[in-house]
């Protein structure tokens, strides 16, 4: 016994001095929920794998609170090693040096190579020529339908699946044809403040082969007015409710009442759990978002792992290398991160058989991926950005009726106007 004890005691030591000796990574994120449980699992995993780095995660509030931590944190050196961005906000942040670049050796080193991503991803890591990121998803936009309102109204295939819908007149034609069964044609988040009429609007002029700025000046000219009416439309004739808040928005197409969701991905979950709990009662699908003029753009998002540049403080390159095997550890392993409805970034996941057998993720990854459409670039831009807030001021007062639909891109092109020339405040 006292041998067994002794051997033990070693063998603990032994551990001990091994977790000791292994370099901390910092990393912070903004993942609440079912993602934040996912990335843990991630960190969990990676940390368990070696016993050279260990990942101390930090989760903060989602949106302004998390990007102003960060960048204040790292304005002063006190920013961690690792952290995960909105790809929309990256030009801000790289050009105000907020970021560190990652050096193609560092990538490389780690295994990491830019064409195992979707190629629209990777360019969007980039800035001026060098990278800055590592995407580890896409979050665009899609089109959940009901297929039991669907059949009603006319609208679903032999083979069970959506008639196609190629351009506007299509979709107007279906929300009718839906309309007229009495169940409601569409749910999308409409109330104050909402930031879905921002992205429905982004992706209709980029479908349009207009875009929304260039060079600090607004570019998007009358499609801005045009295209905001046209999403107005919907609410005017019926087939969308007012001042419908995001909870409400998708408890619409849940519990069956409307025949097609416009939302991010994020929602899949929603579906795929209710459906196995026997909560949801009705078949659905869901598919990306349709090609409704020239093209078939998509508002979406990506959320990507970047290195703070910690002012005064040079970056350790052990600490580089860990941040970097961590990364390319999440990166193989994406499929866990895939539950959240998310498209992996990287192709080797995306196009393997697990992840097509994935559903309903693999039914619009692949096509969405290829058509994402991020915010403008800028200092101003991205997820819970300053142009976005100033949108949600006006544009679901438009849709809702509330404000003539020129006067809302009137006041949205002033605050606009204001936010391009001027300087980003921390």
């Amino acid at each position: 016994m006292k041998r067994l004890l002794i051997t033990l005691a070693l063998a603990s030591t032994t551990l001990a001095s091994q977790a000791s000796a292994a370099t901390t990574i910092t990393f912070w994120d903004l993942l609440g929920g079912g993602d934040g449980a996912r990335m843990q699992q991630l960190v969990d995993g990676f940390n368990k794998s070696q016993g050279t780095y260990q990942i101390k995660r930090t989760t903060l509030a989602w949106g302004i609170p998390y990007y102003t931590k960060v960048r204040t944190s790292s304005a002063v050196g006190q920013g961690p090693d690792l952290a995960i961005l909105h790809l929309s906000r990256l030009s801000g942040w790289a050009e105000a040096k907020i970021l560190r670049p990652i050096a193609p050796a560092e990538l490389s080193s780690a295994g990491l190579k830019g064409s195992e991503f979707f190629p629209k991803l990777w360019q969007a890591s980039s800035y001026s020529g060098q990278n800055y990121a590592v995407p580890l998803d896409t979050h665009p936009m899609v089109l959940y339908y009901n297929k039991d309102i669907l059949k009603k109204a006319g609208l679903l295939g032999a083979d069970g699946t959506m008639t196609p819908i190629t351009s506007m007149a299509d979709f107007n034609a279906a929300l009718a044809a839906i309309k007229k069964t009495g169940a409601q044609a569409l749910s999308f988040e409409n109330g104050p403040t909402s930031y879905m009429p921002w992205r429905i609007w982004l992706a209709l002029i980029a479908q349009q082969g207009g875009s929304i700025e260039q060079g600090n000046k607004l570019t998007y000219g009358a499609l801005g007015t045009s295209t905001l009416n046209t999403i107005t439309d919907w609410v005017k004739n019926g087939y969308a409710g007012k001042n419908v808040d995001y909870p409400t928005s998708v408890a619409q197409f849940v519990n069956g009442k409307a025949a097609f969701m416009i939302n991010g991905v994020w929602e899949a979950p929603t579906l795929v759990d209710g459906t196995k709990a026997g909560k949801i009662k009705f078949g659905y699908g869901v598919v990306p978002f349709p090609k409704l003029y020239s093209n078939q753009s998509t508002w979406a998002d990506s959320h990507a792992f970047v290195l703070p540049n910690n002012v005064g403080k040079a970056a350790d390159p052990d600490k580089v290398k860990g941040a970097l095997q961590f990364v390319a550890y999440a990166e193989k392993n994406a499929l866990v991160w895939a539950g959240g409805g998310h498209v992996p970034a990287n192709l080797t996941v995306a196009n393997g058989a697990a992840f097509k057998a994935m559903k309903p993720n693999s039914d619009y990854a692949a096509v969405a991926a290829q058509n994402v459409t991020y915010d403008p670039q800028g200092w101003y831009s991205g997820a819970a950005g300053p142009l976005e807030a100033a949108s949600a001021k006006y544009f679901p007062a438009a849709i809702n009726g509330q404000l003539p639909v020129d006067r809302a891109i009137s006041l949205f092109e002033t605050d606009a106007k204001k936010l391009l020339t001027s300087a980003p405040k921390p």
